[in-house]
C-alpha cells in the first residue's frame, strides 16, 4: 500500500531546515531519519513516531495514538498517530517535534 504523500509533504515542511535529516523508504512507507536514527515517518495514512521509551505509556493515552506493531511484538517508544488526530498543523508539529528531538539526542549511526 502506498503512503500518504500529502502527510509526507507536511512533515517535510516542518523539517526542511535540518541538514542532519534524511528520507528513506521503510516499513512500506517513508521514514525521516536524524543522523541515521529513525525519528518519524508516514505509514499508510498515519504518522509513525519514535519517542523515549519512558514516554510510551503517557503518549499512548493521547488522542489517536496506538502502538506501532508490524511483527506482533510492539516496541516501547514506537507509536502510530491516526491521520484524524493530525488534522491540525499544531498537532502534527508537536508529534514531529518530539520525535525529531528524541532521534537527535541519540548517537549518530
Amino acid at each position: 500500500m502506498a503512503y500518504d504523500e500529502g502527510l509526507a509533504v507536511r512533515i517535510r515542511e516542518l523539517v526542511d531546515d535540518r541538514l542532519d535529516l534524511a528520507e528513506k523508504r521503510m516499513f512500506g512507507g517513508l521514514a525521516f531519519l536524524v543522523n541515521g536514527n529513525l525519528a518519524c515517518g508516514v505509514h499508510h495514512d498515519d504518522l509513525m513516531v519514535r519517542l523515549p521509551p519512558d514516554e510510551h505509556g503517557e503518549a499512548l493515552a493521547e488522542p489517536g495514538a496506538r502502538a506501532f506493531d508490524l511483527t506482533g511484538r510492539p516496541m516501547k517508544g514506537w507509536l502510530v498517530i491516526d491521520a484524524a488526530a493530525l488534522a491540525e498543523d499544531d498537532d502534527l508539529r508537536r508529534w514531529v517535534g518530539r520525535s525529531v528531538a528524541f532521534a537527535g539526542s541519540l548517537p549518530p549511526k
